[in-house]
């Protein structure tokens, strides 16, 4: 699947492969200026760990577009290490609420994504350290990290 987003002219366009044929659907809609297609790690990097939750909106393939709400809330600092150097990363958790009618009946058909989780470190450089989610409805949960943190067992989730 590709996606392309002309943010000047609202234009979404999606390339799928159904049944081994291209499919393409355009459409125009109206996009919101908070529209965070691409841009996530660069976004939690710029958040406080001490802010409030906060809503953005993001641009799904479904493979139909569709705007969803991201809602990012700050889950507290875990520790990390790298080699004999400790730190402490943000957890942030980010919810995907679907909207609408969708929005209501997706959770009782199973179809509601899974919350992400995106690991932060802070400082004058902020950094990804790691993350846990879902890149697709239905896959499995992924965990992308550096190569060499080592991590307290209480942190790492079944």
């Amino acid at each position: 699947m590709e996606v392309s987003i002309d943010a000047t002219s609202d234009r979404v366009t999606v390339r799928h492969h159904d049944d081994g044929k291209e499919k393409l659907i355009e459409e125009q809609m109206e996009l919101p200026p908070d529209l965070a297609n691409g841009m996530m790690v660069t976004l939690l990097k710029n958040i406080s760990p001490d802010a409030p939750s906060m809503t953005v909106s993001m641009l799904f393939a479904t493979p139909k577009p569709r705007l969803v709400k991201l809602v990012i809330t700050p889950m507290g600092r875990e520790p990390f290490s790298v080699g004999r150097a400790s730190y402490k990363a943000t957890r942030f958790n980010v919810k995907i609420e679907i909207g609408g009618l969708a929005g209501l009946i997706a959770p009782l058909l199973g179809k509601q994504p899974k919350d992400t989780s995106v690991w932060i470190v802070g400082g004058d450089a902020p950094g990804f350290v790691r993350s846990e989610g879902q890149f697709y409805q239905g896959g499995p949960v992924w965990r992308i990290e550096l190569a060499s943190p080592d991590y307290p067992r209480a942190s790492i989730r079944p």
